[in-house]
């Protein structure tokens, strides 16, 4: 297990986590401290914080509130803190929107064990130019993961060319695991054609 999320709340009603919702702590606190038993009970590294559907000053201040609470709680383990951005058109009304706010949060909690969750297919479809991006962020980024832009299918398709990421954040110095985070298009064991090319370096 790399990862787990916070939980996302009331799924029917449309919430999509709950760390930046003012009047929400009490449950945002209790969705934190459930995420880090599990992930310190199966060993999991890190916890990504799910913000939810918030906006304004007291969006952005309840949910540094809560990263701090979180990655107190999670000190302790040994456990890293992530946030991640999500792109409009798949998570409309979403807090964390882009790259540059959350970098600007990492810095102002300036905690060692908040991190950011570089996902190559939100930062795609959101602001583009993701190589640039990821160089810029490496210092902040606690774990990347992909798929292809714009469908979030499997990597062997779209406007990235991923075998060229890949070489790049291997050239990076990277050496820890990438989530593939995408859509299969059928039978998930016969999507996995892409990583013949990826792990042998070819870009065909």
């Amino acid at each position: 297990m790399l990862g787990l999320n916070t939980r996302r709340g009331n799924v029917t009603d449309g919430e999509n986590g709950l760390c930046a919702l003012p009047g929400r702590q009490q449950e945002a606190r209790a969705a934190i401290s459930e995420a880090l038993a599990y992930a310190a009970a199966t060993g999991t590294s890190a916890v990504h914080v799910m913000a939810g559907r918030a906006d304004g000053p007291a969006a952005h201040d309840t949910f540094l509130e809560n990263l701090s609470f979180a990655a107190e709680n999670a000190t302790p383990y040994g456990i890293t803190i992530l946030i991640e951005p999500l792109n409009r058109h798949d998570a409309p009304g979403y807090f964390l929107r882009t790259t540059g706010q959350a970098s600007a949060i990492i810095e102002d909690l300036s905690l060692p064990n908040v991190r950011l969750m570089f996902d190559c297919y939100h930062v795609g479809r959101t602001e583009g130019d993701v190589t640039s991006r990821l160089r810029a962020l490496l210092p902040i980024i606690g774990h990347i993961q992909f798929a292809a832009i714009p469908d979030r299918g499997p990597p062997d398709h779209g406007e990235l060319d991923y075998p060229e990421l890949f070489r790049e954040i291997a050239a990076l110095g990277w050496t820890r695991p990438l989530g593939a985070e995408y859509r299969p298009m059928g039978d998930t064991g016969a999507s996995l054609g892409w990583m013949r090319g990826a792990l042998s370096g070819d870009a065909t």
